[in-house]
Formats: structure tokens, sequence, C-alpha cells
């Protein structure tokens, strides 16, 4: 399996355990206090669904006209239609300036998007009151990103800052600590 191939596999695999939990979010949750302050459980879902359909549509990705409709219906038009535009991820190796220099489409959807995939599924997990795991694989991703971004991780609009936890905390909670969001 080619790199590409690879971060194809690990994006879709991401975004299935993303729509495992927003398929598990009840009716009346989508309105609940999400970790992220001032967010609601629907303001995180729509922040991956528009940074998504943002950065690929920025590459010219056609991801059609934004979903409407319920927040699981918004999810499932819009994962359909970033894996349609991925295709067989031979877009994936497409080079372009990123904030933080020379990229591809595949390296930013492995790291920030990534990243992204699995700390929101938690934001959104905690906040619907629904638990979710998260797995050793991607405890590894999300540590290698957030050492990767360094102090960029705290920029306006990303991440508060890091959030004390005990010595005896789990390795998942002292990651999620580092997104400036308290897992207790």
């Amino acid at each position: 399996m080619t790199s590409t191939e690879q971060t194809l596999e690990q994006f879709r695999t991401l975004t299935d355990r993303f729509t495992q939990v927003v398929d598990a979010v009840a009716d009346d949750r989508w309105t609940s206090a999400s970790p992220c302050e001032g967010w609601t459980t629907t303001d995180v879902l729509d922040h991956v669904i528009d940074s998504q359909r943002d950065f690929l549509g920025r590459h010219e990705l056609a991801v059609g006209e934004a979903p409407t409709g319920a927040p699981a219906v918004r999810w499932h038009a819009h994962q359909a239609a970033a894996l349609n535009a991925l295709g067989d991820g031979s877009v994936l190796a497409r080079e372009f300036d990123s904030y933080f220099g020379p990229s591809t489409i595949g390296a930013t959807l492995a790291t920030f998007f990534g990243l992204d995939l699995v700390v929101h599924r938690w934001d959104l997990a905690q906040a619907a009151g629904v638990g979710t795991e998260l797995r050793e694989d991607e405890l590894d991703h999300v540590e290698a990103c957030l050492d990767e971004l360094g102090d960029n991780i705290y920029a306006q609009g990303a991440c508060g800052p890091a959030v004390a936890v005990g010595d005896d905390a789990s390795r998942a909670d002292r990651l999620i600590a580092r997104t400036g969001r308290d897992p207790r």
C-alpha cells in the first residue's frame, strides 16, 4: 500500500469513527454545551464540516452545495461528498503552500484534519454523553500532531491553553488536556 493509499485509508477510518459518534447523538443533545467554550454539539459538527469543505474547495475539489437538514443528515451528506472529492486518493499528492510551508493535500488531511476528527469526536461524545474510546493509534497520531504543531496549536481560534491534569491521568486525558479541554 502506498503512502497516499494509507493516508486515504486513515482518513476514511477516522471519518467512520467520527460518524459512529454522530449517529449516537440523541436529537435533544445537539444543543448541549460542548467542551469547546461557547460551542454546542451542533457547532462542533458544523466546524468539522465547514473546515473540511473550505479546505477541499480551496483545492478545487468539488463538494457541491452545503448540506442541509438535521445535523446527522448534514454530516452524512458532507462525508459522502468529501470522500467522493478525494476519489482514489491521487489528489492527495497535490502540493500547495500551507501556513507552515510547502505541503500536500494528503499531509494536511493526515495531520490537521486527522487531529480534528479525533479531538472533535471526543468533544461530540462528551457533549452528547455517549462516550468514545480513543485508540492507541489515534493517541499516537494526536501526540505526533500536537508535537509538530507546537505552540501554533494555541493560536487565536485554535485551542485554548493546556489544562493541568494529575500525574495519574491517562494518556488520553493528558493529550485532550493539551488541547485546552478539561477531560474530567
